[in-house]
Order: structure tokens, then C-alpha cells, then sequence
């Protein structure tokens, strides 16, 4: 693999320039904003532990990762913008089993087990990570866009067990009357309107030059300071079943 090899799979990169998609890369400092206030929120309420620290700083990873993709767009930025991603969601999504839901860590080593295995076979059929058909461009000062290489989804199906993780903590938070529920169902709806946004940057470039993947930045970083307030504002469990 050429690590330093040009990807060119959003609507607004036209050609290989550091700042060729500006508002794919600023639009990053949302990531930046959720772990300031999570970091603020955490600190009111004395939730400084270990864990949330861990969270708030991979949000802010997650936030330099995309940054460096979007401006070297290239293969190793590609995997600094996905690898944060994804320890965050197993990160968080085991947090939220362990706090949320009181399940004592014997359950919570299957459970990192089976995400492990998830995160593994996403990789294995994503290839980089970007799970669309990344697009490597010759020596060009330009990129054409009108006959986009990637799928119908634009990549997105990677992002199916984040989706189905939102889901099942939203129906188990709701069913339990737990405090977290509203923040959940609010990041679950968040998370959907910026997967639709993700989905649609590559086929709109025809009418939207500048794509709406920014978009997409924006709203997860809203997702990601919803999850946040919702876990530090919540007590850490309702029941503590038997591991």
C-alpha cells in the first residue's frame, strides 16, 4: 500500500492541496467543542474519572484525526481519522453497558470481545476504513466528480453497528425510565440526520459543489457532546445484575 497515495472521496476536495477542503476540516472543530464541554460538565459534577477523561480526549482525537485526513487526504491520515472513531464507539458503548446498565465486567469482557470481532471484520471488508470504493487519483491538479467511484451509500455502511448500538441504547434507556433515555434518543436522531448528510456529499455534487460531508462533521460532534452530557449528568446505574 502507498501510505502517501492521494484519496479523493468527498464532493469538495477538487484537487490535492492541503486546504482543498476547508470545510471538511474546520468543520472538525465540532469534535473539539463536545470534549471542551464535556471536559466542563465532567468537572461541575466531580465525573473526572479515568473513563470520561479517556472519552473526552479520543472526542478530541477523533476531531484531529478527521482534520489530517481532510487536509493530507491520503492513506495514513485516512487511518488517523477512523481508528479514534472506533475505540471511542467500543469505548463508549461498554461504558454505557458497565454504568448505564449495571453490568459487572465478567459480561463486559464478552462484550468487548464481540466489538473487538465487529471492529475487526469492518476492517477486514472496509480495507482502509472508509468503507466505499476509495478513490486513489493520479498526478492531477484537478479531481473530476461527475462520475463518482464510490457506492450507492457513499460508504456509510460502515457505520451500521454504530447505528444498531444508538438503537438498542435508546430502546434499553427508554424502557428502563432511565435519565440518560432523552440524550440518547436526541444523539440517536442526531446521528441519523448526519449519516443521511454523510450519505448524500458525493451525489449532490452536480448542484452542491461544496458537498454536505461538513455537515456531517457538525452533527456528529453534536451527537458526541449529547452522549457525553447524557453520561455525566446520569447516575452510573440503576441495577447491578450478576456478572
Amino acid at each position: 500500500m502507498d501510505w502517501f497515495a492521494a484519496i479523493d472521496i468527498y464532493c469538495e476536495r477538487t484537487g490535492p492541496e492541503f486546504w482543498a477542503e476547508p470545510l471538511n476540516a474546520l468543520s472538525n472543530l465540532s469534535f473539539i467543542l463536545a470534549a471542551v464541554w464535556g471536559w466542563v460538565e465532567a468537572s461541575k459534577r466531580d465525573r473526572t474519572d479515568l473513563v470520561i477523561v479517556v472519552l473526552i480526549a479520543l472526542a478530541a482525537l477523533i476531531g484531529l484525526g478527521s482534520f489530517l485526513f481532510h487536509t493530507f487526504a491520503n492513506a495514513w491520515s485516512s487511518l488517523a481519522d477512523v481508528i479514534p472513531i472506533w475505540i471511542f464507539v467500543a469505548l463508549f458503548v461498554l461504558v454505557a453497558i458497565h454504568r448505564i446498565g449495571g453490568v459487572r465486567p465478567g459480561r463486559i469482557g464478552i462484550g468487548l470481545a464481540v466489538t473487538v470481532g465487529l471492529v475487526a471484520i469492518l476492517f477486514a471488508f472496509g480495507g482502509d476504513g472508509s468503507g466505499s470504493q476509495t478513490s486513489t487519483e493520479p498526478a492531477s491538479d484537478t479531481y473530476d466528480h461527475t462520475t463518482p467511484a464510490n457506492t450507492l451509500l457513499n460508504g456509510s455502511e460502515q457505520y451500521l453497528p454504530a447505528v444498531l448500538a444508538l438503537l438498542a441504547f435508546a430502546a434499553l434507556s427508554h424502557r428502563k425510565s432511565h435519565p440518560i433515555a432523552p440524550w440518547v434518543a436526541a444523539a440517536t436522531g442526531t446521528f441519523m440526520v448526519s449519516l443521511t448528510l454523510r450519505t448524500l456529499d458525493m451525489h449532490l455534487c452536480a448542484v452542491w459543489p461544496f458537498g454536505t460531508h461538513f455537515l456531517w462533521h457538525i452533527m456528529n460532534g453534536l451527537t458526541i457532546a449529547l452522549l457525553f452530557q447524557g453520561l455525566i449528568r446520569s447516575p452510573r446505574a440503576l441495577t447491578a445484575n450478576p456478572g
